[in-house]
């Protein structure tokens, strides 16, 4: 959840500033989780959420700032998290450390960003679903 609250800040930037942003993200979260590990003496230990907030925030880049979105790209992320799909369980058998830790969540996040991203290309009335029921018509 803290995930949404950084988009949330984040998704004010400009593109550019959004992608450069993440990836700082990114490389924090290699850093901590790093650390981390050697702290809590456990691999990937669930107490490091540094790197589902990496995560988050690329499966929601370049996407538009709508509930729909935000509530998606938790979704599918948490999903592609929890299931694992290729490469993210061998790069989290293969590799050790911080990099492992937030290796498997940044192809969650790639793969929930493609999904989200092709339902908007095929299926554009998707895209504010949730807001019109919740806000009404728009």
């Amino acid at each position: 959840m803290v995930g949404i609250l950084v988009y949330f800040l984040f998704s004010f930037f400009p593109p550019w500033i959004y992608l450069l942003s993440s990836t700082a993200v990114f490389f924090l979260a290699w850093w901590a989780s790093e650390r981390a590990e050697i702290l809590f003496a456990e691999r990937d230990s669930p107490k490091i959420v540094i790197d589902e907030i990496a995560g988050y925030l690329i499966a929601m880049a370049l996407l538009p700032r709508t509930l729909t979105m935000v509530i998606g790209g938790f979704l599918f992320f948490r999903i592609f998290d929890i299931i694992k799909t290729p490469p993210a369980g061998s790069v989290e058998r293969r590799l050790s450390g911080g990099l492992a830790v937030v290796l498997d969540d940044a192809v969650a996040g790639i793969y929930a960003n493609l999904l989200l991203h092709a339902a908007i290309h095929w299926r554009p009335q998707l895209l504010f679903i949730v807001d019109r029921w919740y806000f009404g018509p728009i």
